[in-house]
């Protein structure tokens, strides 16, 4: 099986909103698409689902039509969904009801997510003797709860396919981690998911390949770990306790940071970098780190689509290739 996206194209009058893209999930597993507001990837997404009509290009799976009538497809879109004035609990059942699944079927997931997500409170509250029961509203929870209940209306039919679009958008680290664990259960299942997201921490964690959108083109595509290796590993962090900055300026190496914590550099090469620890070395300077890494997503994605108003702090991450540590 397969899932199978294209030359997917979408303009709205003289905006081209998608331009021609194409990608294939060939087992199951995460698949991430990335981008900027605006780029492309929630179309995309609506497109793929049969929500929005496209100008050309084809979604198949399994080598046929992806028909959401036929596949068992699971929806977190990015806005809100519920209807705020009626009961969570009804809107469940009605979401079962659409899926094709018994009110006893859909009672026993109810309470298994419920317990699962931490809302069983809202769902099944304790109807206290001598009151009026009065069932838990969508716009009496908060977001964070709110966007629980969303991630069990996509679940609850236990899709074979799964789109999450923004899946942690709004939610504490508390919760944020919780539906981490989630969507680490369903990928161990075997389920195809196609995600969203703007954290690009959360894409590293999740996803082997991934496309990044802007203006709606594609200009990353492909294995992530094989991106990164083809950009080499050309960031160097290094922090010694004593000052090194006449060292870096007479070697010609580009400073992109500099803090009170170390100094993040772009060399040209590994050879440059080894240059520099030499010097460093021979001059007896006190090397507390010194980390040579392939560059994160965060910094393909800023390199790619530009540096976006909302995130424009360098940042580490978890992959780095220590060269050498000092104490």
């Amino acid at each position: 099986m397969s899932f199978e996206v294209r030359h997917l194209q979408k303009k709205f009058g003289d905006k081209q909103a998608v331009e021609d893209l194409s990608f294939e999930l060939k087992n199951p597993g995460v698949y991430a698409l990335l981008g900027t507001n605006g780029a492309g990837k929630s179309t995309s997404i609506r497109m793929m689902l049969g929500i929005l009509a496209r100008d050309h290009g084809e979604v198949l799976f399994n080598g046929e039509n992806f028909d959401t009538h036929k596949v068992n497809v699971g929806y977190l879109a990015e806005e809100r969904g519920l209807y705020p004035k009626y009961p969570i609990m009804d809107q469940l059942l009605y979401f079962a009801s659409l899926k094709g699944l018994s009110t006893d079927t859909a009672m026993e997931r109810i309470k298994y997510w419920g317990k699962r997500l931490e809302v069983t409170e809202y769902l099944f509250p304790d109807r206290k003797k001598g009151k009026k029961f009065k069932p838990t509203l969508a716009d009496q929870l908060s977001k964070g709860n709110q966007q629980k209940i969303q991630l069990m209306a996509a679940l609850i039919s236990d899709p074979e396919f799964l789109i999450l679009d923004e899946p942690l958008s709004g939610l504490d680290p508390v919760n944020a981690e919780l539906f981490k664990s989630v969507i680490h259960e369903e990928i161990d299942k075997q389920k195809y998911i196609i995600m969203s997201s703007h954290q690009m921490p959360v894409i590293e964690e999740f996803c082997e390949d991934i496309t990044i959108l802007t203006r709606g083109k594609a200009v990353v595509h492909g294995n992530l770990n094989e991106i990164k290796k083809s950009y080499g590993r050309v960031n160097l962090f290094v922090k010694c306790d004593e000052d090194i900055s006449d060292t870096i300026k007479t070697l010609g190496i580009k400073v992109v940071n500099d803090t009170p914590a170390g100094i993040q550099l772009k060399v040209r090469d590994e050879a440059e970098a080894g240059h520099l620890l030499r010097q460093l070395t021979e001059a007896n300077k006190t090397i507390v780190r010194f980390e040579l890494r392939e560059p994160s997503l965060h910094e393909i994605f800023i390199e790619s689509v530009g540096k976006g108003a909302d995130d424009d702090e360098p940042i580490e991450t978890a992959d780095a290739m220590e060269v050498v540590v000092g104490e």
